[in-house]
């Protein structure tokens, strides 16, 4: 299924979670927020949070630095 992913289309499994499609992309969960058709998801929500056609999804990840 097709979702908008940082505002590129991407492919991505139907069924999957949030928390597997951040995982597949080598990020760490509690340095990432995220937000799903314009709506904060909270972390401890990512594994229950399954991806849907056409969802619009945007993915920060914190970086430390200085």
């Amino acid at each position: 299924m097709r979702v908008i992913i940082n505002g590129k289309p991407e492919e991505v499994a139907m069924g999957v979670t949030l928390l597997e499609l951040i995982e597949t992309r080598q990020l760490h969960p509690s340095r990432v927020v995220a937000e799903l058709n314009r709506e904060i998801v909270p972390g401890d929500r990512f594994a229950n949070t399954i991806l849907s056609e056409g969802d619009r999804l945007e993915l920060l990840q914190f970086v430390g630095g200085g």
